[in-house]
């Protein structure tokens, strides 16, 4: 369906309540393509296309009915969209009525009237020339509605004393369903007031017409006596005589009622001013009433009375009305000024703000008050801004030092908090920074600064940005600035002003984003810029869970903008610095973590589970993760944010220094297998009875030697190149960290070489006694191989070599069962060499000597067979090639009968060389 064809839809109306008769605006979609497409309109059920005024097909102006609802929906209905529906609806208010007594804001045009019963002009009230009852008879309104005889009679009225009055109009509203019989009787009364009115006036005109004739004939006499004296100039004539007694006469009546009609002229005056001031009344008290109202704070009253006086006497060229007038006006003027100075006044209310410019407005108030309103409120936020921080760097240089709060459940009802509730419903979820624990925290300045200057920006700029919205809309002014062209006239401004006041939105978001780089990024400001938005005195850095916090607010002040409308060229400053944030943040954590690392030699323990490890690899895992997990708010990208992990720079400061913590760790390790005994802090060493891991194969005053300190050193060097940088490498990867592939192989490669130094250095330690005892026992006694006994047995320097390898198998097998095979392959490797080097020096051979060496190399052959490499079977093999070949057979028994003889002496001890499932490590 095209638009042109889609159902009207009513998504406004203004004012949404009112009696009946009240105009309103209707605003909607679809709401027809023309006057013609408005085929109906009802608004509470009555239908009121008769006064629909159709505008636009967003806007229909129409009065509204005398509907019997009180509430209901505004539907429209057209042509080409059919039967509309309603977002919204309107109240239909029940008119009060208002006795003779009551003030009304409606006024009659006060107009001369005059009395047609004498010939004296006197002004009189338009009510007292109605007859009540024309007809005489009873009057029976009917229900045809007015609308409908407006539109049936054009142009005239059914008021009697109106110029255009028609009959029929009057009969139809007032006698629409009165009886033939009940008109008959009116006709009737019609005439009779008819004649008494004629009947009247010729009886008046009868009555006097003798006094007129007598009067008449009288003059006629004296002027015919006159003219037959011819004496009408002579002095001391009749006539004059006759006028000199009518000048005695009318001076002796002046002398006689002089009083009588002063009084009657001075009660005539007094009885005319107290009719003037009867009838204007409201104007002379109306000075009064305002200033009444003012003290009340009753200003609609006041604008009221005001548009009255104004309409009625604002052109007066009466003096004493312009004389009122005019102090009317000097109290509006000073009603002007105070209305404006508390419209500047700060703090104040978004209502506030707006009634006062409505006000203003109403009152024609000069310049533009909304532009002045906004300006006060630009200055006074940057204001509270800067005296935030110069409160918070006073607080600091007196030394109150940082406030104890209770981190997880801050009672304060800032306007932070209420923006954390809101968008905790909206999202279903807290947005509060996890806290390290129950416990109170001092929580920095810094921090508490960035959290009083959030409370300020989203206290205020909300309501700022509001003002300035209602200004563009044209929402600040009532209907009397609607018809006086004022909204058109806002509208124009604020296009004019569009400019300033994104100025000043810039003006407050740089304001922001440089109090925040100067209290915790201080240096990417520059000098004059240190000098005006830092001054914090604070040396020691802010830990990864504050920046967290810092930037956890930080967003909801972003959040509560964007949820604004503003513009996102506006806030992308703050998107620049939440960048910025978010990486120090990833470095400062990184490097903590580090720091936290590196301790970890301290808590090492010595205690080991049945695979050889300490808590150590999972003390230090476990740190890992944890840093992982406090990173995880830091470095989430919301929308219209960047991820900090695709940046170069960021990728390469952070695989760095993830490769520093490793390498830390692995220093810790190496710290401690250098470590004596005295060095090694026991005092927390602690067995756990109740996990047999931890228990197995210690003594209850078990304290780890040097060379056992070394295996748990490589046991748990295996564990980590095994199984801790592989769980490492998941954990970076599911948080987001890019080249882990790199920090893996560097970390393996750390670890790897200080396993192969502590192996040589342990393999020194054990294999060295070994092998240098293996010559001076060969030779023990001036033991020649040339001039030698008949063999009876393996002679006791092997038996001792080998008590000394099964020595270090249970010293290696109590710690770690995986690193027998790697160390005895090496401490037989040595044997081996030895026994081929000393075998091959030898310059000759008894036969004896030919069957004792082979008894004790083929005996110590089978017994560390399961350890043998390539190496020591080569060595074996040049040991044996260097002895005389033994052809006899009686010489081969004797070998094999001393070679099981030796072995069934010492199963028991060379059990331990028994081959099992645990296979040789190749390094």
């Amino acid at each position: 369906m095209s638009r042109a064809h889609q159902p009207p839809l009513v998504t406004g109306i203004s004012p949404n309540e009112g009696t009946s008769w009240t105009k309103v605006t209707i605003r909607g979609e679809n709401l027809g393509t023309g006057p013609a497409d408005l085929v109906g309109l009802s608004i509470c059920g009555h239908n009121c296309l008769l006064t629909a005024e159709w505008m636009s097909a967003s806007k229909i102006v129409c009065h509204v009915g005398p509907a019997k609802d009180d509430k209901g929906e505004i539907i429209v209905s057209t042509k080409s969209g059919g039967h509309g529906t309603s977002t919204v609806s309107f109240k239909l208010l029940k008119a009060e009525k208002i006795g003779i007594l009551d003030q009304s804001a409606v006024w009659v045009d006060e107009m001369n009237y005059y009395d047609m019963r004498t010939d004296r002009n006197k002004g009189i009230s338009p009510l007292s020339l109605r007859p009540s009852n024309p007809l005489g008879i009873d009057v029976d309104k009917g229900k045809v509605p007015l609308k409908d005889l407006e539109a049936i009679f054009p142009g005239v009225s059914g008021d009697f004393t109106s110029e255009n009055f028609s009959a029929t109009w009057y009969l139809i509203e007032n006698h629409s369903v009165t009886s033939f019989d009940q008109l008959r009787m009116a006709a009737s009364n019609l005439k009779k007031q008819a004649t008494r009115k004629n009947e009247g006036s010729l009886a008046y005109v009868k009555g006097g017409l003798s006094t007129f004739f007598e009067a008449q004939d009288a003059l006629a006499a004296i002027h015919q006596r006159l003219e037959s004296d011819g004496t009408e100039k002579v002095e001391g004539s009749m006539t004059q005589r006759l006028e000199n007694v009518l000048n005695r006469a009318s001076d002796t009546a002046d002398t006689l009622f002089q009083e009588v009609l002063g009084r009657k002229d001075k009660a005539d005056s007094t009885r005319n001013a107290l009719n003037v001031l009867q009838r204007f009344k409201f104007l002379f008290n109306l000075p009064l009433n305002i200033e009444r109202n003012i003290h009340k704070g009753d200003y609609d009253v006041v604008i009221n009375d005001y548009e009255k006086a104004k309409s009625l006497f604002g052109n007066t060229e009466v003096p004493v009305f312009k004389k009122v007038y005019a102090e009317v006006e000097t109290r509006i003027g000073a009603l002007r000024s105070l209305l404006l100075d508390k419209l500047l006044e700060t703090p104040s209310t978004l209502h506030d703000q707006k009634r006062y410019i409505r006000y203003l407005s109403d009152l024609h108030a000069p310049g533009d008050p909304a532009w002045q309103c906004i300006y006060a409120q630009h200055k006074w936020i940057l204001g509270l801004m800067q005296n935030c921080k110069e409160e918070f760097i006073n607080d600091q240089r007196v030394g109150l030092g940082a406030i104890a709060l209770d981190l997880e459940g801050d009672p304060r009802p800032s306007a932070l908090s209420r923006i954390r509730d809101t968008a905790s419903l909206k999202r279903g979820c807290s947005l509060r920074t996890p806290r390290p624990s129950t416990r109170r925290y001092e929580m920095p300045q810094q921090v508490q600064f960035v959290e009083k200057l959030s409370d300020v920006v989203i206290g205020q700029l909300p309501n700022f940005w509001k003002l300035w919205i209602s200004y563009v809309n044209g929402s600040l002014f009532s209907e009397t600035g609607e018809k006086s062209g004022q909204v058109e006239k806002s509208k124009k401004n604020a296009r004019q002003r569009q400019n300033d006041f994104k100025k000043m939105i810039e003006e407050v978001t740089h304001r922001l984003v440089k109090l925040v780089r100067g209290a915790l990024l201080p240096s990417t400001l520059t000098e004059l810029e240190l000098r005006l938005y830092g001054g914090w005195e604070s040396k020691t850095e802010l830990t990864g869970p504050w920046l967290t916090h810092v930037i956890h607010t930080v967003r909801i002040i972003f959040e509560a903008l964007v949820a604004l409308e503003i513009p996102n060229d506006l806030l992308q400053v703050i998107q620049d610095l939440l960048l910025e944030l978010r990486h120090h943040c990833l470095l400062v954590t990184l490097h903590h973590t580090a720091e936290d690392v590196k301790r970890l030699a301290e808590k090492e323990d010595w205690v080991v589970d049945n695979e050889g490890i300490t808590s150590l690899p999972a003390q230090f895992e476990q740190c890992m993760v944890q840093m992982l997990q406090s990173l995880k708010e830091p470095m989430e990208t919301k929308p219209g944010e960047v991820n900090i992990l695709q940046l170069d720079q960021a990728q390469d400061q952070a695989s760095e220094l993830c490769v520093d913590i490793m390498r830390v760790f692995v220093n810790c390790l190496e710290q401690l297998s250098n470590k004596t005994d005295g060095d090694i802090d026991t005092s927390h060493i602690s067995v756990d009875l109740a996990s047999p891991d931890s228990f197995s194969g210690l003594q209850e005053d078990f304290c780890a030697t040097p060379e056992q300190r070394l295996l748990i050193i490589l046991s748990n060097c295996q564990y980590l190149e095994k199984h801790t940088f592989l769980n490492m490498a998941e954990h970076f990867e599911k948080h987001g960290f890019t080249g882990t592939d790199k920090i893996t192989q560097m970390s393996v490669h750390a670890v790897k070489e200080l396993d192969e130094s502590l192996f040589d250095a342990y393999i020194e330690r054990k294999s060295d006694p070994i092998v240098g005892s293996l010559e001076p026992g060969i030779y023990a006694g001036y033991f020649d191989w040339r001039d030698c006994s008949t063999p009876t047995g393996v002679r006791n320097y092997l038996k001792e070599a080998l008590v000394n390898i099964i020595t270090v198998h249970a010293e290696v097998f109590t710690v770690s069962k995986e690193l027998v095979p790697r160390v005895l392959t090496r401490i037989v490797d040595g044997v081996a060499e030895e026994m081929s080097r000393l075998m091959q020096c030898v310059s000759s051979f008894s036969m004896n000597g030919a069957i004792q060496a082979r008894l004790e190399i083929n005996a110590l052959r089978d017994v560390v067979a399961s350890y043998l490499s390539s190496e020591s079977h080569a060595n074996f093999k040049q040991a044996l090639e260097a002895l005389p070949q033994l052809h006899s057979g009686a010489d081969q028994k004797l070998l094999e009968e001393l070679l099981n003889r030796f072995k069934s002496s010492m199963q028991l001890q060379l059990t331990c060389f028994q081959p099992s499932n645990v296979q040789p490590v190749k390094r």
